[in-house]
């Protein structure tokens, strides 16, 4: 009976431990989310600009002879995956790398320390990614699709619905999508084609930097939930535990008893 009573304060106490990590944890995660949100609400605000002035130049006939709109002929595939820097989030990396496993063939360009982990060199981190890393990557990428190394370069990010929702997606950079004709009389000088040259590089930095602030934004919520459902899981273990350590100590006690009773009696 001692060794159950032992057995029992141990297992207490070492999820008492745990539940102080993930309170812990969760903790660190709320004073995070406020300023992830932030910047995920400006990055999908810019975002939406760029993405509305690209689709009044990919409207336009002479810019649809760009080689950013045409099919270079290479048919490799470059994906950029976007994971957590950190584990304990739910499902947030695992579903990413789930949409990463879809493309056997790409290669992977990872932002973040677990997908760097998993696939090599890449930006070690997702909540340092700043607009500086987002133009030099956009060059990069613009640079390797005009030269012909990729036909196709996607995204795969994950998109913040609620804080208990998030869904992993890719989105496709390169080639530019074809948009319907624009009916508004914008005059952009010295004329469509050249603006959208020297666009494209903002528009993929915009829509990059912003995906990643998201994904931060995801990785943050995700970790504040699996957090806060670890924490009652780990409560109501130690309160199952305690009522059984109380059991155990209290059945001791009674045998003890028991056994001075009768040894008295002889």
């Amino acid at each position: 009976m001692g060794a159950d009573t032992k057995a029992l304060k141990i297992r207490i106490k070492s999820v008492d431990s745990t539940l102080h990590l993930t309170k812990a944890m969760g903790l660190v995660a709320s004073s995070k989310i406020r300023r992830a949100t932030d910047a995920m609400l400006k990055g999908r605000e810019y975002a939406e600009a760029v993405e509305n002035i690209l689709g009044l130049l990919t409207g336009n006939n002479e810019c649809k002879k760009s080689p950013f709109m045409r099919k270079n002929g290479s048919e490799k595939q470059l994906i950029i995956v976007v994971a957590g820097d950190r584990g304990m989030a739910g499902g947030y990396n695992a579903n990413v790398f789930k949409s990463a496993k879809e493309f056997p063939d790409a290669e992977i360009l990872p932002i973040g320390k677990r997908a760097c982990d998993k696939f090599g060199s890449g930006y070690m981190s997702a909540e340092d990614f700043s607009s500086a890393d987002a133009s030099e990557l956009s060059e990069r990428l613009c640079a390797e699709y005009i030269s012909g190394k990729y036909g196709k370069i996607g995204i795969i990010s994950t998109e913040y619905i609620s804080m208990l929702s998030q869904e992993a997606k890719i989105k496709w950079l390169l080639p530019l999508e074809d948009s319907p004709a624009s009916k508004a009389s914008i005059t952009f000088e010295p004329d469509e084609a050249t603006i959208l040259k020297t666009a494209v590089t903002e528009y993929i930095s915009g829509i990059v930097y912003s995906l990643v602030k998201e994904s931060f934004a995801c990785e943050v919520a995700a970790r504040r939930t699996a957090m806060d459902s670890a924490g009652k899981n780990a409560q109501q273990m130690i309160d199952e535990l305690q009522l059984k350590y109380n059991r155990a100590r209290q059945g001791a006690i009674t045998q003890e008893i028991t056994e001075i009773v009768a040894g008295a009696g002889n």
